[in-house]
């Protein structure tokens, strides 16, 4: 799944050390999420968009792989 925490993070001027505090996870957790290689828990998905106030689906973008082919 792409995400755009990277980005996002870096607009409001956070580091990811500070992310992961805000987060309670790890700085790894982060890098790994911001690399899309670790897709978080619907739970720290909502914490992630709530701290840029905004909304998971503006975070995490879905494709038509990450859907299994289904279509909207």
């Amino acid at each position: 799944m792409k995400n755009r925490m990277k980005e996002l993070r870096q607009e409001k001027g956070i580091s990811q050390e500070k992310m992961a505090t805000m987060l309670g996870v790890s700085r790894q957790t982060v890098i790994s999420i911001e690399r899309g290689r670790y897709n978080p828990s619907l739970p720290l998905a909502i914490h992630i968009a709530r701290c840029f106030d905004t909304i998971v689906e503006d975070v995490f973008l879905l494709d038509e792989e990450d859907m299994g082919g289904m279509k909207e």
